[in-house]
Parts: C-alpha cells; sequence; structure tokens
C-alpha cells in the first residue's frame, strides 16, 4: 500500500509516550510502514570503536531516532495546522493530497 506521508512533512505522533510531539520526517519506510521522525524516539547505542576501509568510528554513546509505525502518526495540515486525516484527489494522471479538514491541497 501506498503512504500518504512523504519526507520532509511535519507529522504529529497520535499515540504512545511521546503523544503530542511534532516533528519532521526525516525518512519512510515503505516496506515496513514505518517513518522516522526528528526528535521522536530517541535511542541511545553504545558503539564500539570500529576500524573499516581505513576510518575510525569513534566510540562513546550515540543518539539515534529510531522509527515509528506509520499508524502511530499523522500528518499536520500546513494550512490549518492542525493534525488531518489525508485524502488522494485524482486528475488526469496526476494524484494529490487534500486535507480531510479543510481542504486544502497539501502538495501542489
Amino acid at each position: 500500500m501506498r503512504l500518504k506521508i512523504k519526507k520532509g512533512d511535519t507529522v504529529e505522533v497520535i499515540s504512545g509516550r511521546q503523544k503530542g510531539t511534532r516533528g519532521e520526517v526525516l525518512r519512510v519506510l515503505p516496506k515496513e510502514d514505518r517513518v522516522v521522525v526528528q526528535g521522536v524516539n530517541v535511542r541511545k547505542k553504545h558503539q564500539r570503536q570500529v576500524q573499516s576501509a581505513g576510518r575510525t568510528m569513534n566510540p562513546g554513546i550515540i543518539s539515534f531516532e529510531a522509527p515509528v509505525h506509520v499508524s502511530n502518526v499523522m500528518l499536520v495540515c500546513p494550512k490549518c495546522s492542525k493534525p488531518a486525516r489525508v485524502g488522494l484527489e485524482r486528475e488526469t494522471g496526476k494524484s494529490r493530497r487534500v486535507c480531510k479538514n479543510c481542504d486544502a491541497v497539501i502538495d501542489g
């Protein structure tokens, strides 16, 4: 199934620990139905020093955003700035996303 959320969109978390948090979509993983959102689901990883191809990765604790399931986020409409369901309008070979709250076109 095609996802209605794209890279660069602003989304709001609608369930879980960080409910109500807004952030920008950094990556979309359509095969797993997941998205990576900036500042949401931040994890820490203990990294060992690794050498590969002549480069050295620095050791320490690194923070990164882990993917969130797409059902736990909702697209924020740029016009009404509220979380909204998204509909698709199809015209001659083109489809565009439409906000269900205010009927504004999300992308031209």
